[in-house]
């Protein structure tokens, strides 16, 4: 048998405590973050059975789902969401977690702010009772979404119990085209694999695209990878990885930096590798994208027209329904599509490089009248390099306003929701049915295009409204 491996089986392998024979692997965790929606439960499981969480250094808990993205100075009115926040606050303190709640300085999303503070590193494994803890992969780490009845594992064992996924890589070469970002070339690759088209793996990305992205770039990308049925993504670690890790508050320093360096350096895949599949695309053809229909899968370039049924994988009746609710039909133009609400935020793209993306279209025209515009960073972090970057300025001028960080109409639990037919074009990660508030519709989209969209009021190519470089 062959000693070469890929770089998730390099991770995995040296995180498994214990081989279960014919069952899952008893898998080691180095960071569990926690949040207010989906750990309540899980605590009242370990305060029943009497146990203390077993690591609380390695627990770190933010407060995101249901915050407000206005006024987080005063009482949160939501009594469920108050009971949440204030939950998560007495079981971090009750068992020596660190806690950053509204008002503090680190608080933000938790897969923004994991990375801002080098909680996030190459090699690890990190989980979170959130579906996007896939988002850490860029960094080179095993990270997965959790329930509720893990997050309380791992919180009693610092383990969990999971079958060890195949192993799948996506090879993207090329450049990326004018006016194409991340977040295109992710809802690209899911396009043509479909929400289930990587079920059952891991996936790595790798090629040309990649090794040119920017680390939050690759965030966005691995961010995206549950949408397709996978269980999480990741890419190899390398030296822009390493620039953006070193001197964060929870990195390596001194020598032990120096040694956690020498182990990142060997986080590759060997180059006789085997996958289990393997998938190669290129990047030179994907154009800015949109979805148009009530999943993440169902998305195009901005410049097609939206497929006839016969041409569609899943079933015509599926297909018509989820058209009959976005109130498109097949063969039409998305161009041109008049919109309500555009949402620039969330976990996918709520950093600051979507910011200045946003900032670079909105830059000396006016939001237009029919539009509302909700722009949240994921952090505080970010939310001050708005300001001293001077895009605040930028988009305070064209007619927007900024809002605090929090998750916000991603998921609409908080006051940040879509009303009933309205037409959202989102930088977020799901458009399902009701995702951004109860009969609201949602189009997927990178910040270029939602910024378009914004100045415009309509459907539009961010390529048209692009300042050439000289």
């Amino acid at each position: 048998m062959s000693a070469t491996k890929t770089l998730f089986d390099k991770v995995w392998d040296s995180h498994v405590v214990h081989k279960i024979q014919d069952g899952p692997d008893v898998l080691f965790i180095d960071r569990h973050m926690v949040h207010e929606v989906t750990s309540p439960v899980a605590f009242l499981g370990i305060k029943n059975r009497s146990i203390p969480v077993m690591h609380p250094e390695k627990t770190f808990a933010t407060a995101d789902h249901n915050t407000p993205t206005i006024n987080q100075h005063l009482p949160v009115a939501d009594p469920l969401s108050a009971n949440q926040l204030k939950m998560l606050e007495e079981n971090a303190n009750e068992h020596g977690i660190s806690y950053w709640g509204l008002g503090h300085a680190k608080n933000g999303i938790v897969h923004v702010v994991g990375p801002e503070y080098g909680i996030t590193q190459p090699g690890a494994t990190i989980v979170c009772g959130d579906s996007h803890t896939s988002t850490h992969g860029a960094f080179g780490a095993i990270a997965f979404g959790i329930g509720t009845s893990e997050v309380e594992m791992v919180l009693a064992t610092q383990c969990i119990m999971q079958p060890k996924p195949k192993r799948m890589r996506i090879n993207i070469n090329g450049k990326m085209s004018k006016g194409v970002t991340p977040k295109d070339v992710a809802l690209f690759i899911i396009s043509q694999l479909t929400t289930s088209g990587a079920t059952g793996y891991f996936v790595e990305y790798a090629g040309e695209i990649f090794r040119d992205m920017s680390m939050e770039g690759r965030m966005t990308v691995c961010n995206l990878s549950i949408e397709m049925g996978a269980r999480g993504g990741m890419i190899a670690p390398d030296e822009k990885t390493f620039e953006y890790v070193k001197g964060r508050e929870f990195t390596p320093k001194g020598a032990d930096w120096d040694k956690a360096k020498a182990y990142w350096d060997t986080l590759y895949t060997d180059a006789d590798a085997i996958f289990d599949k393997e998938l190669t695309f290129d990047g030179s053809l994907i154009e800015p994208m949109i979805t148009y229909g009530t999943n993440p899968g169902m998305g195009m370039g901005i410049s097609n027209d939206i497929p006839m049924a016969n041409a569609v994988q899943g079933g015509a009746t599926t297909y018509q329904k989820s058209l009959k609710y976005m109130n498109f039909n097949e063969g039409e133009s998305m161009m041109g599509k008049s919109i309500d609400f555009v949402f620039l935020g969330s976990c996918t793209n709520g950093r600051i490089e979507d910011f200045r993306a946003f900032a670079s279209i909105v830059k000396g025209r006016k939001k237009a009248a029919n539009v509302t515009a909700w722009l949240v960073p994921g952090s505080h972090k970010v939310e001050a390099a708005i300001k001293e970057e001077g895009i605040l300025d930028i988009l305070t001028e064209a007619g927007f306003e900024l809002r605090e960080p929090g998750c916000s109409a991603c998921l609409a639990m908080n006051d940040d929701k879509v009303p009933a037919g309205k037409l959202a074009v989102s930088t977020s990660n799901r458009n399902f049915e009701g995702r951004q508030g109860p009969g609201s519709r949602t189009l997927l989209a990178s910040p270029l295009v939602a910024a378009a969209a914004a100045v415009t009021g309509k459907v539009t190519d961010p390529r048209e409204l692009m300042v050439e470089l000289v």
